[in-house]
């Protein structure tokens, strides 16, 4: 099985002080075992090197693109899958909920994709399920 690798799983992986860094550390540690692959859209790098930049500076990015992202294969968002996600981020007229999380579900359901790494409710809320190791 393929699983799908959101922001909330990078920034708690690079985050010591993150309550589920240690959860998250191996559960990342036994996706990369057992996962057929990880994926992720070009548009989750983006927004995890903003917040990894604004929090922690140059080093945790050049950890996150050193270290990580040689595990995940990165794909682009399409128009058609942007295009969707904007139509459901509107249709949704729900503040918290995200650009990013909503092409990260278009790209997901267009993939076949069920399980996600990562700590972000909107992925259950979309029928997702949290990636859990030997699962």
């Amino acid at each position: 099985m393929t699983v799908f690798v959101d922001t909330s799983a990078l920034i708690a992986f690079l985050d010591d002080d993150d309550p589920a860094h240690s959860v998250c550390r191996e559960a990342w540690r036994q996706a990369v075992l057992e996962a057929e692959g990880l994926v992720t859209t070009d548009y989750v790098v983006v927004e995890a090197i903003a917040v990894a930049q604004r929090r922690w500076g140059l080093d945790a990015v050049r950890t996150l693109v050193d270290e990580l992202l040689p595990l995940i294969e990165v794909g682009p968002v399409s128009t058609e899958d942007r295009t969707a996600a904007l139509n459901a981020l509107l249709a949704a007229a729900r503040r918290r909920l995200s650009l990013v999380d909503c092409v990260s579900f278009t790209v997901m359901r267009r993939l076949g994709i069920r399980e996600y790494l990562g700590l972000d409710p909107h992925f259950e809320e979309q029928g997702f399920a949290r990636y859990a190791a030997g699962g």
